[in-house]
């Protein structure tokens, strides 16, 4: 998929950036409200501290216990992809676009001191905020790459399993993501990502009008067209499970406030968005 600006990467990087150090300006992150703007979808701008009905309630209760802080307040995704991927002792495991570390450190506990877990952000803020969540949380089983999910820095036939949480959809070259991913998977490797997918036909003047509500959705590849960049990637075994369908009304605080007219789009966006778990397979080398 052929990017649709120039300057993407440039915009994601700063809206990742400007999250980061919101979170690394706290003085004291325990005090700070995991409702706060910091928590913003896909490193947004703030909205009034309401709760981001893509980014709340991802983690079940207690999951996160173990981790530092911040590392939940810089938490951007739409999904639990570390909970559905189902990461066993000794794999190797990459995050596309790791963002604070929060899949990551969960990662490195489930694969356990046998294993390791990469985790791959072109941020140079986020990446900081990673590394100090990882020496909090007394993690050593963890690496954060700098890099583009587009040219992932680590050599072919290298990873077990791959994870991303809300961040392939921010991406302008989407199939050359998913040719990396490939690339990088072992045979027998495991493709399971959260990301923001389309159900259906969505006007293109809807989509416009929706940047505010997201970085997140206005580039979401649509249901179809995910399976088959999958399929033409080389993947097999390719399912996509919906665990949240986003209705109109979750929408409506963020058209509200990009000024558009927000009954006038209410009724295109019901039901047309939703947060998905993406599995695929890398097939293993014939015998």
């Amino acid at each position: 998929m052929a990017s649709t600006t120039p300057d993407v990467t440039t915009i994601v990087r700063e809206k990742y950036g400007e999250a980061a150090r919101r979170v690394l300006d706290v003085a004291e992150p325990a005090a700070a409200d995991c409702c706060s703007p910091v928590n913003a979808c896909c490193g947004g701008a703030a909205f009034n501290g309401t709760v981001d009905p893509i980014t709340s309630n991802l983690y079940v209760n207690g999951e996160t216990d173990v981790l530092p802080n911040a590392a939940v307040l810089a938490s951007l995704g739409c999904g639990n992809p570390t909970a559905l991927a189902e990461l066993g002792e000794g794999d190797v495991v990459l995050d596309l676009g790791s963002g604070g570390g929060i899949d990551v450190l969960l990662s490195a506990r489930r694969v356990g001191a046998t294993g390791k877990a990469y985790g791959l952000d072109m941020t140079d803020d986020m990446l900081t905020l990673a590394r100090r969540n990882a020496a909090e949380a007394g993690v050593t089983n963890v690496e954060f790459l700098r890099g583009r999910i587009e040219a992932i820095p680590l050599p072919s036939n290298s990873v077990d399993v791959i994870i991303s949480n809300c961040v392939i959809n921010l991406s302008g070259d989407k199939r050359q993501v998913l040719a990396e991913a490939f690339r990088v998977l072992k045979p027998g490797g495991r493709f399971a990502v959260s990301d923001v997918v389309v159900r259906g036909t969505v006007p293109a003047d809807v989509r416009r009008s929706m940047e505010l509500w997201v970085g997140c959705v206005a580039g979401a590849l649509e249901e179809q067209e995910f399976r088959t960049l999958l399929a033409e990637n080389g993947f097999t075994a390719i399912d996509i499970e919906p665990t949240r369908i986003y209705k109109s009304e979750d929408a409506r605080t963020f058209l509200q406030e990009s000024g558009v007219n927000v009954d006038e789009h209410l009724a295109n966006i019901d039901g047309k968005f939703m947060a998905a778990f993406v599995r695929a397979t890398k097939p293993r080398v014939p015998a």
